[in-house]
């Protein structure tokens, strides 16, 4: 590590393939707490490159326990996190209202590392119980429409890192990777970036992996669509801006879409949405994302169609269904 740092510290980058066999070497903890400290800084002062991230890539994909959901062409909602707005629980959120009207989610997900509640977090407190066996997870699809992958079970590398992410508390490169390191390999994602620079990384890797994907970044920093501002919509066919107007009906303010302080209270605010009773600025937020995910699957004419879908899965409680189901399930 200390020959591939000093490399580093001159400004160098890292090829694809060494950038694999660093993370590979992180993953089976061949370095110290130090050594993988110092390497993650590199990346909070200088940009990651696409070589250096798609050789990250490789190595989580390498190194995952596989898990086999093809079969179910799923759906996956997810930021890269890290954009220090600590907003409530909303990609998950959106993903039991994407389940909610009939397509299967594969939820892939973590605890806070830079927020004070991940979807691990709320969804442990929901009472959900982390797994990767395989057909737990399918009995979870084919009754609740949706399953939960914990990504430290199935990433091993995760694992070794996580105690340092949560210490630095930072956004690392590590926000970066989980989104395309679902080992569920869903057939479209929504992901939310942080930045337009990561709106445009993600647009090459996505572009080249054939999917049918779409990118949100709101131009405020949020990794999501916040309705606080404008979002930048990117998707297989081009980008776009949209308004808040065009996207949840309204703008809403920062303040609105708070996930509170301790994860108990993210859990409360979890479930007071879910039975329909969240205020009209947090119902607005989470319909929107809900709707760009159906409507990233092509099974609708149009965002107006997909978003009467999602309106119609969290009013009707089919949303709260979902959820109440796959608690049940454990």
């Amino acid at each position: 590590m200390k020959k591939i740092l000093q490399y580093l510290f001159e400004h160098k980058t890292l090829s694809r393939e060494a950038a694999k066999e660093v993370l590979v070497n992180i993953g089976r903890g061949l370095y110290n707490e130090h050594e993988v400290t110092a390497f993650m800084t590199v990346y909070l002062m200088r940009s990651i490159t696409i070589e250096e991230l798609q050789g990250f890539r490789d190595a989580l994909l390498e190194l995952c326990v596989k898990t086999e959901l093809g079969e179910y062409e799923t759906l996956d909602i997810v930021g890269t996190g890290g954009d220090g707005k600590n907003t409530f629980n909303i990609s998950t959120l959106a993903c039991f209202i994407v389940a909610g009207a009939g397509q299967k989610v594969a939820k892939h997900g973590n605890y806070g590392a830079s927020s004070i509640s991940g979807a691990s977090n709320v969804m442990e407190q929901l009472g959900y119980q982390f797994s990767h066996d395989n057909g737990k997870l399918k009995r979870e699809l084919n009754e609740a429409n949706i399953c939960f992958l914990h990504a430290p079970l199935f990433h091993p590398a995760l694992k070794t890192v996580g105690p340092i992410r949560k210490n630095l508390a930072m956004r690392t490169f590590f926000n970066m990777l989980g989104p395309m390191a679902n080992p569920a390999n869903p057939a479209y994602q929504l992901v939310g970036v942080y930045n337009l620079e990561m709106a445009r990384i993600y647009n090459y890797l996505l572009q080249s992996g054939g999917k049918a994907f779409t990118i949100i970044h709101s131009l405020d920093g949020y990794d999501e669509i916040s309705l606080t501002n404008d979002t930048k919509v990117i998707t297989n066919n081009g980008e776009k801006i949209m308004t808040p107007e065009q996207l949840g009906k309204r703008m809403v303010s920062a303040a609105d879409i708070n996930g509170g302080t301790t994860v108990e209270e993210a859990a409360k605010i979890f479930k007071t949405i879910m039975k329909g009773e969240g205020t009209w600025a947090q119902n607005a937020v989470v319909l929107a994302n809900a709707a760009m995910a159906l409507y990233c699957t092509g099974k609708y004419a149009n965002y107006e169609d997909a978003y009467k879908s999602a309106v119609e899965s969290l009013e009707s409680g089919a949303a709260n269904n979902c959820l109440n189901k796959l608690i049940s399930l454990q």
